[in-house]
């Protein structure tokens, strides 16, 4: 009976971490003014306009994900993945049909439906507010910038006020033209267990449509009793719907 109370308390302590899914790699600060780019606070107001055009222009979506969730160790490994459509109206309203699921029982209840339910309660007003990518969140520190086939970003240190569970410390970059994040590599800025020993998130986001969504999204949580589970979301299939002209919302530089 021990042993089945641990396993069990096991189980809710790693679904907890992985709920905040979706690494934080230290660096070293660089003065932007001596490479001739823009302060870090006009980055961030930059970006913060540029969310606030979009969550204008942005109607809705549809699109659909992969979610899988491996673990292995003590006690054993399990495996479940599931394909959801899903529908966003803005600015608040997300609905999930569940295409198709297989795999552990157990982790489709206590991870990936909760997942779910996790996005839901995400968008809820006072959460949209806490949660936001802005000052009133986050501290930024300039890191560098980085230039490759992709284009120009800026590298950004994210350090979260407040604990929050949808809130995380690490890294982002930043679009250096649409000002939108491409990229955020962190770790959660509450650590939901003592179970947990760290956790590892990974998000990258792509243009569509002049609005930048989540294409790949994974979470690796590391376990103090040994084991360790990853969750990976994939999102594809996006359709747009906008309030203006796609032109219009590229001239303003608005991005989700």
């Amino acid at each position: 009976m021990k042993r089945k109370r641990i396993v069990r308390t096991w189980h809710r302590a790693t679904a907890m971490c992985l709920l905040i899914a979706g690494y934080c790699m230290p660096m070293h600060a660089v003065d932007p003014n001596t490479r001739g780019e823009p302060p870090v606070e006009m980055i961030v107001e930059m970006m913060q306009a540029a969310n606030l055009r979009r969550a204008e222009a942005l109607l809705g979506y549809s699109g659909r994900r992969v979610y899988k969730v491996d673990y292995r160790g003590f006690p054993s490994g399990r495996h479940a993945e599931m394909i959801v459509e899903v529908v966003y109206t803005s600015p608040a309203q997300k609905d999930f049909r569940i295409v198709s699921e297989s795999g552990s029982k157990l982790l489709l209840q206590h991870v990936l439906y909760r997942l779910l339910d996790s996005e839901r309660e995400a968008l809820q007003n006072a959460n949209r507010k806490q949660t936001a990518m802005s000052m009133e969140n986050y501290t930024f520190r300039f890191v560098d910038t980085e230039q490759g086939a992709e284009g120009k970003f800026y590298v950004l240190q994210v350090e979260p006020k407040i604990k929050n569970k949808f809130l995380y410390r690490g890294t982002i970059w930043v679009d250096a033209e649409d000002f939108a994040v491409a990229r955020i590599e962190g770790k959660p800025a509450k650590n939901p267990s003592w179970w947990i020993s760290s956790t590892e998130i990974h998000h990258r986001y792509s243009k569509v449509d002049w609005f930048w969504l989540p294409v790949h999204n994974e979470s690796v949580t590391h376990v103090r009793v040994g084991g360790q589970a990853v969750l990976t979301i994939d999102y594809s299939d996006y359709k747009i719907k906008t309030a203006t002209a796609a032109t219009s919302v590229r001239s303003s530089s608005a991005q989700p």
